[in-house]
């Protein structure tokens, strides 16, 4: 069962912040609100289970970003993605990415046609599949990291450039990656600067056994239902308008910095088991995405500020990719969510003595 998202209406602590929103802001966030259990609900209808997940998406669409989604094949990575741009009203593609794909083959190239002048030929570009607002990049370390750029210069500029020239791609735009855990031969794994520029590591797991028995019995007869659709491109270019809008305790933004300085293990924060167990901590857009993520879940709780408890249901998924281990620490059995872990315990621990 789906859990219900709880409201958070303004109350006395929060009616300063939701002050210093517009009424039309604050009208927005509650539409957003209602508008994301429509989602939920709807999208429910052919995805069973990994509720996490689509609020980590929809995360990433609000902030702006682009996630990185780990999981082994067969847990319906791809119907997730596109149940979501069918509801959302946005064009899909998605791209299988193999040894032989090359950057046209994603960003499109220039074709020699016949004009309206008999005798005459002239280029024209045709546009590739990137040009789409949810792109789908299927098994992304399967590429060469020719092909892996210019992906990744889309995800940056939101344009590709071919032959000198510079094609702007639709808004909104949002890359979602996948990589297979499983088989690592002949792959060409994402340096550490380009898993910088993927915003969420979301991570797919199996399902519940009640989840997995309702997959056995819903999706082996009838055809999944079509879905509704709910809001289209411009709603939700201006709920990521508003998102970057919602206010943020000074508070919030020193427990982000923080956070991010204390997973470095050369800098004087740092406890003295992260100089044990990490060689690289996260790097300042960790600090930006740790707040764009936390405003785009407080307006999906129906919240008019960012609370703690935002900045750290956004941690894991941004931090994950970010924070690398030594040796010591793979030996010991200790991963990247465990350090993330034991890092807001800390925080937390003196939020509440402060």
């Amino acid at each position: 069962m789906m859990e219900q998202t709880t409201a958070h209406r303004p109350s006395s602590a929060a009616a300063p912040a939701a002050s210093a929103l517009s009424h039309g802001d604050v009208a927005a966030i509650d539409e957003l609100r209602d508008d994301y259990n429509k989602l939920r609900r709807e999208l429910a209808r052919v995805i069973i289970g990994q509720d996490n997940v689509i609020e980590q998406l929809l995360i990433c669409v609000l902030a702006r970003g682009h996630g990185l989604l780990m999981g082994v094949p067969g847990l319906a990575k791809t119907t997730i993605v596109n149940s979501l741009a069918q509801a959302m009203s946005l064009q899909f593609n998605r791209i299988q990415f193999t040894p032989d794909l090359m950057p046209s083959d994603i960003t499109g190239t220039d074709i020699l046609q016949e004009t309206d002048q008999p005798g005459r030929r002239a280029f024209v570009f045709v546009k590739g599949p990137i040009f789409a607002n949810i792109i789908l990049a299927d098994e992304i370390n399967r590429t060469p990291p020719k092909t892996q750029s210019a992906l990744l210069e889309a995800m940056q500029e939101h344009r590709v450039t071919v032959a000198g020239r510079f094609f702007q791609l639709p808004a909104p735009f949002f890359v979602l990656a996948t990589q297979n855990p499983i088989e690592q031969e002949g792959t060409y794994p994402l340096p550490e600067a380009q898993l910088d520029r993927f915003m969420f590591f979301i991570h797919v797991d199996y399902p519940n056994r009640d989840e997995e028995r309702r997959i056995a019995r819903e999706t082996t007869g009838a055809p999944p239902p079509a879905l509704t659709k709910l809001m289209d491109g411009d709603q939700i270019s201006a709920f990521q308008e508003i998102v970057q809008r919602v206010p943020v305790p000074d508070h919030i933004y020193d427990l982000a910095v923080d956070l991010v300085r204390r997973s470095r293990p050369h800098a004087g924060q740092a406890p003295e088991w992260i100089k044990k167990w990490v060689t690289w901590g996260a790097g300042p857009r960790a600090v930006q995405y740790l707040v764009r993520g936390a405003k785009a879940r407080a307006v999906l709780r129906g919240s008019y500020l960012v609370r703690m408890e935002d900045l750290e249901a956004v941690a894991a998924p941004v931090l994950t990719h970010r924070i690398l281990t030594n040796f010591q620490a793979q030996s010991e059995g200790v991963a990247s969510p465990e350090i993330i872990t034991r890092l807001l315990e800390g925080i937390r621990g003196e939020a509440r003595r402060g």
